[in-house]
């Protein structure tokens, strides 16, 4: 299955402006917005926090499992995409991300 087709099985995330993760030491370590470009990653990391409660490396394999075909590019070309980057160096790390959903009004 495509990424297209995973999304489609993925919660909406309409009601979301954005998703700021944090290092366990409250430092802010991104932000994935709802807009073209991040949506996809957005409505990953939002399952993903939904499931685990956190990203957690647990949580990051599975979420490279969703990246599908991505997770390979990703791999073979760091920086290309940054936020499955992420999830790589959260397992590489055995870190966790905690979440905080930013919500439209």
């Amino acid at each position: 299955m495509g990424l297209t087709e995973t999304l489609k099985g993925l919660p909406g995330i309409s009601h979301l402006t954005a998703m700021d993760l944090f290092a366990i030491d409250g430092t802010l370590a991104g932000t994935i917005e709802n807009k073209t470009g991040q949506a996809a990653s957005l409505s990953i990391y939002n399952h993903l926090a939904q499931l685990h409660g956190a990203i957690t490396p647990e949580a990051a394999r599975k979420g490279l499992e969703l990246y599908g075909e991505h997770s390979e590019e990703a791999r073979l070309n760091p920086g290309k995409h940054p936020n499955i980057d992420r999830l790589f160096g959260l397992i590489e790390r055995n870190e966790t991300l905690r979440v905080k959903q930013v919500f439209a009004v």
